[in-house]
């Protein structure tokens, strides 16, 4: 049986800003921390647009429209293909309640996404988005 797992990420603008949050991933690590776009899994039945809009609200209480798909990416982890769609969000607001998944958050403009994020792969996705 074919096994399928569905992520969707929002890179939310407000303005001429982007939202980051510092989300916790393991204390074995050197820096547990890292900062990212705001991503999860869609629920069964769920449809991207409304999975990624309600992501978004759970983790930081931001209302935002979807502006258009930025890209889509693909790994296999063990016998799971995992596929993903990244959408560029717009903002209504600035104002941002944190969930207790989150550390931090910060909106940061373009040119200081890559002093926050880490992720390589990441970055190179966002440079070819042209935001």
């Amino acid at each position: 049986m074919d096994k399928y797992r569905i992520l969707v990420k929002g890179i939310v603008q407000y303005e001429n800003k982007y939202l980051l949050a510092e989300k916790w991933y393991d204390d074995r690590i050197m820096d547990p921390y890292q900062w990212e776009f705001l991503d999860g899994e869609l629920e069964f039945g769920e449809s991207p647009e409304k999975g990624v809009l309600r992501i978004v609200y759970e983790n930081t209480g931001v209302n935002a429209h979807i502006n258009r798909i930025l890209y889509t990416w693909s790994f296999m982890l063990g016998d799971v293909c995992n596929i993903g769609i990244c959408f560029h969000l717009l903002s209504t607001s600035e104002e941002v309640v944190l969930s207790e998944e989150l550390h931090d958050y910060q909106w940061v403009s373009k040119e200081d996404i890559e002093t926050y994020v880490k992720n390589k792969a990441v970055l190179e996705d966002v440079a070819k988005a042209e935001l």
